[in-house]
C-alpha cells in the first residue's frame, strides 16, 4: 500500500493507458473503498456503471466529441473553457458542426481504456441548496465528486490511473438513453481507468499562499 501523502500528491489526470487489463476484483476493491466518501445527509445517491463493452463505448464518442471540441477551441482562444461568467468569443455552432481532430483523439480514450466507469447522481436524493440562485449550480457536486475523487485515489493505490471527465453532460439525455439511466440521475462523470503509460511523480499545483487568505476573500495571505 502506498503512502497516503504520496497518493494525494501523485494522483494525476491520466489519459494514456497501456493494454494491460484491469480485472473485476480490482475494480471492486476500488469501489469498495470509494463508497465511504461523504454525501449530503449520507443519502448516497451515487451509482456506477462498469462499462467494458467497446461497441457501446464507441457510441459514447460522438456524445462527448462536440463538448471536447468546444473545450479545445476555447482553450486555443485563451479562454477558460466552458465557464459561465463571460460569453465565449468562438462560434460554438461551427465547432459543433466540424469538431477538430484533437477533440476526436481526446474522446477515443473512452473506447481504448481497459474499463470505463459511468457515474451518476440521483438528484432526488441530493440537497441542492443553490438550486434557486441565479448562477450555475455547484452544490449538488458535493454529493458525488468526493466519491469520484475517492475512486481516483483508490485506483492510484492499486497502481492504476484515471481521469474525471464531464463532457457527457453536454449530451446527457442521449447518454441516459444509451445506458438506460433514469431521467432523475445526472450523468456526473465518465472515468476511464487503466495502467498509466507513465506515472507522474510531480504535479503542478497552486501553492497554499495563493489560494488561502485570512478573514476575508481579500485578506492577507495565509502563510507560515
Amino acid at each position: 500500500m502506498a503512502d497516503f501523502d504520496d497518493i494525494m500528491r501523485t494522483t494525476f489526470a491520466c489519459r494514456e493507458f497501456t493494454e494491460d487489463p484491469v480485472n473485476d476484483a480490482t475494480i471492486h476493491r476500488i469501489l469498495d473503498t470509494a463508497r465511504f466518501a461523504p454525501s449530503g445527509g449520507n443519502r448516497q445517491g451515487n451509482r456506477v456503471i462498469v462499462l467494458r463493452d467497446k461497441e457501446v463505448r464507441r457510441q459514447l464518442v460522438p456524445m462527448v466529441r462536440e463538448a471536447s471540441a468546444i473545450y479545445v477551441e476555447q482553450t486555443m482562444a485563451g479562454e477558460s473553457p466552458w465557464q459561465s461568467v463571460k460569453p465565449t468569443s468562438i462560434d460554438e455552432g461551427a465547432v459543433r458542426a466540424n469538431p477538430a481532430e484533437d477533440a476526436m483523439r481526446a474522446s477515443t480514450t473512452l473506447v481504448t481504456s481497459p474499463v470505463l466507469l459511468v457515474i451518476t447522481l440521483d438528484l432526488g436524493r441530493t440537497a441542492s441548496f443553490d438550486k434557486d440562485l441565479d448562477r450555475v449550480g455547484v452544490i449538488s457536486g458535493a454529493s458525488i465528486y468526493p466519491f469520484v475523487w475517492g475512486i481516483l485515489l483508490a485506483a492510484r493505490n492499486e497502481g492504476l490511473g484515471g481521469v474525471l471527465t464531464t463532457y457527457a453532460a453536454d449530451k446527457e439525455s442521449e447518454v441516459q438513453r444509451l445506458l438506460n439511466i433514469p431521467d432523475h440521475h445526472a450523468v456526473a462523470a465518465l472515468v476511464p481507468l487503466g495502467h498509466p503509460v507513465k506515472q507522474l511523480t510531480k504535479l503542478n499545483r497552486t501553492p497554499v499562499e495563493k489560494i488561502a487568505t485570512i478573514g476575508t476573500f481579500d485578506g492577507d495571505k495565509f502563510t507560515i
